[in-house]
């Protein structure tokens, strides 16, 4: 499964120390079948601990994956900054996970040039 960051979500990562590998621990969990939250138009909450705290007390980010070859972290947020999304960001969301799982590989490929997207490796 190849694994990506939009760039929204790569620069809150990045102040929040949520690293690569943290991404990749969360989504081995939800391959897993350990998910937290399933939102509906293949949108999925899903929690990411970070250093020194457990998942509880960390971070939430949002998927978008249809678990057949790819996915995308589109947001995330800190379990004290707030509760969850509201519904109008829960509809934009799904807007954005429809339009990028149906990426074709010359898109994926052209946004990723563009640092639209940031590949996660594993």
């Amino acid at each position: 499964m190849r694994v990506f960051k939009t760039r929204t979500f790569q620069r809150w990562a990045g102040k929040a120390g949520v690293t690569d590998a943290a991404l990749l621990d969360a989504l081995a969990q939800m391959e897993c079948g350990l998910i937290d939250a399933d939102l509906g138009g293949n949108l999925y909450k899903q929690r990411v601990a970070l250093p020194g705290r457990g998942k509880s007390g960390s971070t939430r980010t949002i998927i978008a994956t249809r678990f057949a070859g790819v996915l995308f972290f589109l947001y995330g947020f800190e379990k004290n900054d707030r509760d969850n999304i509201t519904a109008k960001e829960l509809a934009l969301y799904q807007r954005l996970a429809r339009e990028l799982l149906d990426m074709t590989e010359v898109q994926i490929a052209s946004a990723l040039a563009g640092n639209v997207l940031t590949e996660v490796t594993r």
